[in-house]
């Protein structure tokens, strides 16, 4: 069998399986098994694979027909320009989510402390420590923190993989955290506990629930880490956080209650609500 001939068996199976990007996952896949990337492809499709690649294929597709999401099978997703290890223990990485991360850097002008809650596989707090030192040449102090013991694990690996320096400990939101931080970041669990069961199967059956599960109205990390972050915050720190498309308004008033000033809301590409953030002053806070 031919390189081509696998490819155009493996999009026919995932389109019968109704897999969305059916055509795309088929190619990512075989570029995974046989190292062929899409100019190599198209510069030798007549090239014959060996049984071994094609039963490696082979067992790629029968799983990605199940659903079980790409990223799983080849344990890894692009985000921001760099590679992250994904596992069954962490969110993958969304496209939605670099609005976080610019918006993040974008507020970055001198050497500050950021603190990442809810870290999961790491890919927010490095992606910002990495580009604002490749970019504005300012290093960071950039701690990561999160519940799961298993997604610090791949965090970590992440810092490794990418040689970017940052701290990760396990805590339960700001249990184990110290000192004050100029910036706090956070995609929290925020999809309502009686939504979840709606998702894609890749979602609701392979993404750690813990990460995904916001409780009854979705708010109920965005309440904790509003209060909390006050206490860690410097002198108008900056709060921000990857919100659902319709939690703007209700996250908005939540930081206005809180005492927070400057709240503003960024628009994902799709042009649907995708971060809010807020400045804690202490000081006007006190007076209010």
């Amino acid at each position: 069998m031919t390189i081509e001939e696998m490819l155009n068996k493996g999009k026919r199976s995932l389109k019968e399986a109704s897999i969305q990007e059916a055509d795309l996952d088929a190619f990512y896949l075989l570029e995974h098994v046989t190292g062929i990337s899409r100019a190599m492809y198209f510069a030798m499709p007549d090239r014959v694979v060996s049984k071994e690649e094609q039963q490696q294929y082979e067992a790629y597709i029968e799983k990605r027909k199940n659903h079980i999401p790409l990223q799983h099978l080849t344990g890894e997703q692009s985000f921001m320009g760099l590679d992250f290890c994904v596992t069954p223990d962490v969110l993958i990485p969304r496209q939605d989510t670099e609005i976080l991360v610019e918006e993040t850097i974008s507020r970055i002008q001198q050497s500050q402390k950021i603190l990442d809650v809810c870290t999961g596989s790491g890919c927010i707090l490095l992606s910002v420590l990495h580009h604002v030192k490749q970019e504005k040449h300012i290093s960071l102090t950039g701690m990561g923190i999160d519940i799961s013991k298993k997604a610090l694990d791949v965090a970590r690996k992440n810092a490794r993989n990418l040689g970017i320096e940052a701290t990760f400990i396990q805590s339960d939101l700001f249990e184990k955290v110290v000192g004050k931080w100029n910036i706090i970041v956070s995609n929290p669990p925020y999809i309502r506990t009686e939504v979840i069961h709606t998702l894609q199967e890749e979602v609701r059956l392979h993404d750690p629930w813990i990460a995904l599960d916001g409780k009854e109205d979705g708010l109920y990390f965005y309440k904790i880490i509003i209060n909390e972050a006050k206490k860690y915050l410097e002198k108008e720190g900056v709060l921000l956080f990857e919100i659902g498309h319709d939690q703007a308004k209700d996250v908005s008033e939540l930081l206005k209650e809180a005492g927070y000033t400057k709240i503003g809301v960024k628009k994902d590409l799709a042009g649907l609500d995708r971060v809010v953030f807020g400045v804690y002053d202490r000081k006007v806070s006190a007076k209010d």
